[in-house]
């Protein structure tokens, strides 16, 4: 198994002999209007792809997608992906899939197989409140392959009881958790704080965590300096890889 970030929530995976594109954000850098409501109201992507998307999408075996929200399903990744590429996800989403193009979707209502690949959906909460009921529908997936380690995308979720019992069922080698502790001016953040990836950490100690999702999207707060500062604090920073955009992860 191999993982990249691409650049917030976008991931080059080599898992089961496929090589599996997760999230795509295409848009160039200041494309799009920034996420209304929020503290930082610069235009997004923040950053721009730090490799050229042609280089990304050659010879992708899939795409999984976790929900559509732009900032993990943009317009750039829905033209710019070719339309027989097979498309993993959410069933809420099957439909958007196929009304851009594509035709080789494969809906996960609880599990699928894909190519040798056993996908599982999770449960998780995209914040607390009303808030957390307005960003829904959002999912995770564990993926698992023989002769690879269990892997658990958590997706965008905060700490929570879902998340707790995916760790504790399926016991991932490998966790990406989506932390930036995204928040609008009212109401808690809707992905992991530096506190939830603790959480994760103390409740998987067996697990290596690879913490993305930051510095890229404009109501995104929390920095990689200030997670890494506060793991260390905490004594778990050795447990959590955060990666730089276009960095390859050293997998233990």
């Amino acid at each position: 198994m191999r993982l990249r970030l691409i650049r917030h929530a976008t991931l080059l995976v080599d898992y089961g002999g496929r090589k599996l594109l997760v999230d795509p954000m295409l848009s160039d850098v200041d494309s799009q209007p920034p996420i209304e409501n929020s503290p930082n109201p610069r235009k997004n992507p923040l950053v721009p792809l730090p490799i050229p998307a042609s280089e990304m999408l050659e010879a992708i075996s899939a795409v999984l997608v976790t929900h559509t929200h732009c900032d993990h399903w943009d317009t750039a990744a829905a033209e710019l992906i070719p339309k027989q590429t097979p498309i993993l996800g959410q069933v809420e989403d099957q439909e958007k899939f196929r009304s851009q193009g594509f035709a080789d979707v494969h809906p996960v209502q609880e599990e699928i197989k894909w190519n040798g690949i056993s996908l599982t959906r999770t449960a998780c909460q995209h914040g607390t409140g009303e808030i957390g009921k307005r960003m829904a529908p959002a999912s995770g997936f564990v993926l698992e392959a023989q002769g690879e380690p269990t892997f658990y995308i958590a997706g965008d979720t905060v700490w929570c009881r879902e998340v707790a019992e995916t760790l504790r069922d399926f016991q991932p080698r490998i966790t990406v958790v989506n932390s930036g502790a995204a928040q609008f001016l009212e109401g808690d953040p809707i992905t992991m704080t530096a506190e939830c990836v603790i959480s994760v950490c103390r409740s998987a100690i067996n697990a290596q965590v690879v913490a993305v999702h930051m510095e890229a999207i404009n109501h995104c707060l929390l920095t990689r300096a200030d997670l890494a500062f506060q793991l260390e604090a905490a004594r778990v920073n050795q447990q959590v890889a955060i990666p730089a955009d276009g960095e390859w992860v050293d997998l233990k």
